[in-house]
């Protein structure tokens, strides 16, 4: 039996770090929690993330591991309670781990160029739809890009669920349009109204203060 010493270094408005705890709820592991300041980093978190000193950041028995994607991996892989976070079929697993790193490279970097000209990049906005088209064509007839459960592209997709809709308000132009995403919306409707899902992320309206008070002041970029 695996031990279960698991802590988690993470921020309530971090898709990364809600990500781990996503996966350690669908697993049933059970973990102590420790707020990081954003802005002001904790000794600990620079002590067990020294290189990127990010969260999230996980240990497991006094032995850290960084790098949400890399941190998902190693829980599919110690706890064999739960679901599988990452597809059995050898295809399906490679693809799972194509769209995730489609996200993090791509959307990631696109929305932050969005944020960053506030809403006035339009190459940031076409590289956002670039992605959003290929989310929406993958889901197919699915319910979560993991079929009939929550996996981890649906993990890692988090930040459309709930981030990319919050960000586009603070901004002020409409770059997600549910009427042209319907696989998309509906995925998100099912995805939000999952328990462990409500349980984890941060509310809207918090999310929502969070980036005003971080963005809304913020020079545009040229």
């Amino acid at each position: 039996m695996v031990n279960q010493e698991v802590k988690v270094y993470g921020a309530q408005e971090s898709p990364f770090s809600k990500r781990v705890e996503i996966a350690l709820k669908l697993k049933g592991v059970e973990y102590d929690y420790a707020e990081e300041d954003l802005l002001m980093k904790s000794p600990e978190l620079l002590k067990y993330n020294p290189i990127h000193g990010k969260v999230p950041v996980l240990l497991h028995n006094g032995r850290p591991i960084a790098e949400s994607l890399v941190i998902l991996e190693y829980i599919d892989e110690t706890w064999e309670s739960g679901a599988s976070i990452l597809p059995k079929d050898p295809h399906e697993r490679a693809t799972s781990r194509f769209l995730t790193k489609l996200i993090d490279d791509k959307l990631l970097g696109a929305v932050w160029k969005f944020v960053m000209s506030k809403g006035k990049d339009e190459d940031a906005i076409s590289e956002i739809g670039d992605v959003l088209d290929i989310l929406e064509n993958e889901l197919k007839d699915k319910k979560f890009f993991g079929r009939d459960r929550i996996g981890l592209v649906d993990i890692v997709a988090n930040i459309v669920a709930l981030w990319l809709d919050v960000i586009q308000q603070v901004i002020g132009t409409e770059i997600f349009k549910k009427g042209m995403y319907p696989k998309l919306s509906k995925w998100i409707d099912e995805y939000m109204n999952c328990s462990i899902i409500k349980d984890t992320l941060p509310s809207r309206d918090h999310l929502l203060a969070f980036w005003l008070s971080r963005f809304q002041s913020a020079p545009a970029s040229e």
